[in-house]
């Protein structure tokens, strides 16, 4: 199996195996890190060790490659698709801006432009996976991409998000471009993934030098009450 068939299981087992909550059949990352989660199979036994680990009202968020059927126990809250696109985003001149690391102590910052920006699930831990770097206009975060799943020798850029106010001046390409150089400098290959229906992202990943590897399910699941 390529690790990009399944990469939230691939991360999961290898390079990220250490955040692994689950056993053999189910898998997930820590609920304050991200809601991805992953099964062995599509076997009652993988959908009952998934429900094991899972509390309340929390989420998990497969990518695979065929439509998921959840058993009875799970409410099926979204059953969408997704473009997984591979290459390394061209380096892309920035004026007026400067890019910057941010850490944990830019979380509340970080969760802010995600709430205003909504890229995709990210958590007050996220930032944990990996790089994330951002661009700061008067003290305001406005723009940020990081690192997230780590499956085989692939990386996966996310968070790839601008603030309303300041879009149109590159820096979602000049950001996507400094994630990928750090990425291949450490010998691995970026990779993201989109919403099938965000054409107008997939436009600017065709034109960083992207291109779509597959389409996956994307499935999110929730226990019922």
């Amino acid at each position: 199996m390529h690790p990009l068939d399944q990469p939230i299981w691939s991360a999961l087992t290898t390079r990220q195996k250490h955040l692994a909550e689950g056993g053999s059949r189910a898998l997930r990352f820590p609920p304050a890190i991200g809601p991805f989660a992953d099964l062995v199979d599509i076997s009652p036994r993988s959908f009952a060790e998934l429900a094991a680990i899972m509390s309340g009202s929390e989420i998990a968020v497969l990518f695979t490659p065929d439509a998921v059927t959840a058993p009875d126990e799970f409410k099926i809250l979204l059953a969408d698709t997704g473009e997984q696109m591979i290459g390394t985003p061209a380096e892309s001149a920035l004026a007026g801006a400067e890019i910057v690391t941010l850490g944990a102590a830019d979380v509340p910052d970080m969760m802010a432009l995600v709430e205003l920006t909504k890229p995709g699930p990210f958590g007050p831990r996220t930032h944990e996976l990996g790089t994330f770097l951002g661009i700061r206009i008067d003290g305001q975060l406005v723009a940020m991409t990081g690192e997230r799943m780590k499956p085989g020798n692939y990386t996966e850029m996310t968070a790839v998000c601008v603030h309303p106010d300041h879009r149109g001046r590159g820096y979602a390409q000049a950001l996507l471009g400094a994630v990928a150089r750090g990425i291949v400098a450490r010998g691995e290959i970026p990779c993201l993934h989109v919403f099938t229906n965000n054409t107008s992202a997939i436009a600017l990943y065709r034109r960083q030098g992207m291109e779509i590897r597959q389409r996956l399910h994307v499935t999110v699941l929730q226990k019922r009450t």
